[in-house]
């Protein structure tokens, strides 16, 4: 590539030497993507935008699906009632229990399978058999186990987040470079110290992937628990809306899924920027 080509590629001018050669620019951040901020609140507004024109003109039936705003008037009668507090909170708790108990089981079991012969030789096969099952599956029967109450909901969103957090980690540690680690063994370091100064920061980003497909299907699997036999939750309410046909109510709680949603995958979002940074 000639100086001109790299100079325009790059915005940046090379100059000469004093050798008379040319600096080429330092480009090592390579496909690292620019922030666009503007960019998702744009979509999101042009999406309910059209939505809601199209329901105002009658080309979007109301019974089908209502309009932005039907569905923003349910929401705050939710707030006004003081509903949503009961019913976000209920949700919270389970989510937050279950998700962070099962995510911390998962780490501990998926560094074992990665780090020692014997537990990957007879867990891994436990969870490769357990780990395509479906979860809601299960339910009645962690009912039968925990009860209708609390118990049976919590154990239902950690199983199904321990599985995809130990395939997370156990793939994470396996593809850490082996040349680090044994650069770390020239130097003398100790096996803790490999496992917590290379192992652990080199499996990190595959955590974290893995800690936003097990918060998906903790959200999923938060729904379907509260739709049997709660009384507070926001699966709970989408299920009294559904058996009212209330679609502004439906469509309000599904809104507060997404919301909920979009908070976890910000916050590990920030976490990925602060546990990551060496990456840059």
């Amino acid at each position: 590539m000639s100086d001109e080509r790299v100079a325009r590629t790059t915005g940046e001018t090379v100059r000469p030497t004093e050798g008379g050669e040319r600096q080429v620019p330092f480009r090592g951040g390579g496909f690292r993507h620019r922030p666009l901020g503007v960019v998702s609140p744009l979509v999101f507004v042009v999406l309910i935008l059209v939505w809601e024109l199209g329901s105002r003109w009658g080309i979007i039936s109301d019974i089908a699906l209502p309009a932005p705003s039907e569905a923003f008037q349910a929401f705050m009668a939710l707030v006004e009632t003081g509903m949503l507090w009961k019913h976000l909170g209920a949700s919270l708790y389970r989510l937050l229990i279950g998700w962070t108990i099962g995510s911390l089981l998962g780490i501990a079991v998926g560094l074992m399978i990665a780090l020692f012969s014997l537990a990957r030789a007879g867990l891994l096969p436990l969870v490769s058999a357990l780990f395509p099952i479906p979860k809601i599956a299960l339910l009645p029967l962690f009912i039968i186990w925990f009860g209708i109450g609390e118990g049976s909901k919590v154990a239902t969103i950690l199983f199904g987040t321990f599985f995809p957090t130990v395939i997370a980690t156990y793939g994470g540690v396996d593809n850490v470079d082996r040349n680090l680690i044994r650069m770390g063994q020239s130097f003398g370091l100790s096996w803790l110290s490999i496992v917590r100064k290379i192992i652990v920061p080199g499996a990190l980003p595959a955590i974290l992937s893995g800690f936003r497909i097990s918060a998906s299907i903790a959200i999923v699997l938060l729904v379907a628990a509260e739709m049997i036999g709660a009384e507070f939750g926001i699966g709970a309410y989408i299920l009294m809306a559904g058996a009212l046909f209330a679609t502004d109510q439906l469509i309000a709680g599904v809104a507060m899924l997404s919301v909920l949603g979009l908070t976890i995958g910000w916050l590990i979002g920030r976490a990925e920027r602060v546990l990551l940074g060496w990456r840059t």
